[in-house]
This record gives structure tokens, sequence and C-alpha cells, in this order.
């Protein structure tokens, strides 16, 4: 009868220590890392595609320009099958970063594929107890769901061929620097003819839709914070308005959709169109989206865009106001 009992106990205790994540990661406040100075430490890692050297050696320049100091992680050129190294490589750079105190921000050399890999790796409470900037897009934003998951902010911007593409005077890296220094941006954009207005307040995520929803349900998916009032951001690139549409219905199947309190549409980028009778993607997801009673925009410079990606701090309060002649996003100081 004690082995039953002891056999039960052990029982629970494993459920709990398997569930653990999932529930209360979810139920931590997000917490903003420190303000970088200057002559501080960025670490630059590769943890999906390999790299072009000179890419990262340019946007390497433009951080010393700054006043930072960039330092490039053991595995950032190495190439396995098409990845910088492989999985094990990779989240090896990706922890060194974290445990490192000397890094205070950390910067993915490029996105293209295998940042999934990497999740398993790198435990959650390695982002919740080392908080520190983590900056990229496009296949990086399966690491933003991971950090955010865990209840530290990141942010959703450019990597090193973007940033040495724009430059040190460029008013977006301007807008990106001025993040990493602890001031919160807020952004004017021009109103698009589909916006649906209305102002909401909630917690800021999103990125690489194919992306992020490829981590549906795990303990690394940002949307499991969805009771606690999201602002979602989507974009994509090389994905079908039919897969959009399938990605877009999977939240509506999960329940997320109804929860949401705001939605901003960034760029979506080679794709065919026109299909299935829509004229293109933000026609399409105008078809379902309008039926949500809550503020939507569309044209957000975000995402795949050579002229544009505006630096987004997911995790972050935001205030989202979509009116008729604009939209408005304000970044909140304090994420109560």
């Amino acid at each position: 009868m004690k082995d039953m009992r002891r056999g039960v106990r052990y029982c629970f205790l494993l459920v709990l220590l398997l569930t653990f994540p999932a529930a209360a990661y979810a139920q931590q406040t997000i917490v903003r890392p420190p303000a970088l100075s200057y002559g501080d430490t960025i670490a630059v890692i590769s943890p999906s595609s390999v790299p072009d050297t000179a890419m990262v050696m340019k946007g390497c320049s433009v951080l010393r320009q700054w006043g930072y100091v960039p330092v490039l992680g053991p595995h950032v050129f190495h190439s396995y099958h098409g990845f910088a190294g492989t999985a094990d490589e990779r989240a090896s750079d990706m922890l060194w970063a974290l445990r490192d105190p000397s890094v205070k921000a950390v910067l993915c050399s490029r996105g293209g594929d295998g940042a999934v890999q990497v999740l398993r790796r790198v435990p959650l409470e390695m982002f919740r107890t080392n908080p520190k900037w983590l900056i990229g897009f496009s296949d990086v934003t399966a690491l933003h769901s991971a950090e955010v998951s865990a209840g530290v902010m990141s942010i959703h911007y450019s990597m090193c061929d973007g940033i040495a593409l724009r430059g040190v005077r460029d008013t977006v890296n301007t807008l990106f620097r001025k993040i990493l220094s602890g001031e919160m941006p807020a952004y004017h954009v021009p109103a698009h003819p589909l916006n649906q207005y209305g102002e909401a307040e909630g917690i800021l995520v999103g990125g690489n839709f194919s992306v992020f929803c490829g981590l549906a349900g795990s303990d690394y998916d940002f949307l499991n914070r969805v009771d606690e009032g999201l602002i979602l951001f989507i974009e994509d690139t090389g994905e079908s308005m039919s897969k959009v549409d399938r990605m877009l219905h999977q939240l509506e199947i999960r329940g997320i959709l109804s929860k949401l309190r705001g939605v901003i549409v960034g760029h979506f980028s080679k794709y065919k169109c026109p299909e299935n009778g829509f004229h293109d993607m933000y026609d399409m997801l105008h078809e379902y989206l309008q039926h949500l009673p809550i503020p939507v925009c569309y044209d957000f410079p975000v995402g795949h865009h050579s002229g544009f990606n505006y630096p987004m701090v997911e995790g972050c309060r935001v205030t989202l106001t979509v009116r008729q002649d604009s939209t408005y996003l304000r970044h909140h100081a304090e994420n109560r």
C-alpha cells in the first residue's frame, strides 16, 4: 500500500514537472532586459542558416561605430547541411551568449532555417535567469517566442545584413539603437483602406507567421499567453495565400483569434497572386479579420521588406490606435 501511495505521489510530481514550463511561465511578468551602455558587448551568433561573412563583418562595423563591442560566437560561420553548424553547435553559442555576464545583448547574424532545432537544447529557464536583448527576425521568430514564453522581452528587427545596408545614421537603425539604450518607441504610420478602426492595449507578440505557427501549443509558444491580452503582428515571405489562410484558421481553431485584442498585418512577399479569387494577401486576410471586433491595421512597416522593418519589442505592453487617417503604435515604458 505504501509503495502504491509512493508511486501515485511520484506520478503526480512527474506531471507537475512536465507541465511546469507552459503553465508557470505564462503567469510571470515579462521583464525588460537591462539597457546597454557605451562599450557594452554584443554577441553575434548564427542559430539558423549560414551567414554571409562580409555582411556579418559590415554589421559588426556599424555596431562598433555606435560604441558597442561585437564578439563573434565560436560557430558563427560553421556550415552543416546549410545550417550554421550542427544543432548542438548553434545551441552552444546561444548558451554561451546567455551565460557570459560580459555579454549584454545577442544579435543573430541571419535567419533562414534551423532556429527551431535549437529550442530543446536551450532550457526556457536560461532566458529567464539571463535576461538579455535577443535581436533578429524571420526564422529567429522561434527564439523570440521562446524568450517571451520565458518572460523576457526581445527585439524583432533586422540582422547583420539589414543593419549593414541601412548604415550608421539611418533613421530605422536609430530607432533600434534607442531601444538598446532603454528608450521605448512610438510609431505613426499612414492609413490603409482595409484598416479596422479602434484602440486596444495588450502585450505585443508576433513575427514570421509560419515559424510561430509551427510552435503551436508547445512550451515555446508565446501565444500561450493569449489570456493576458495580446496584440499580434504577422508577416511572411514565400508562403502562398492558401497556406497563410490555413495558418490563420489554425489560430481560429485553437481559440486564439477570438481572444486577440488587436492585429498588425505587416509585409507579405514572394507569393503568387491573384489566388482563389483574392486580389492579394491583404484582400484574403481582410475577408476573415473584418469580422473581429478589434482594431486591425494593414501594411505596417515590419517584415521582409527592403525599405522598412521597424523594430518591434516582443513582450512589451503596447497601445494600438487605428484611426481613419493613420495608425499609432506606442510601446509602454512600464509593462503593467
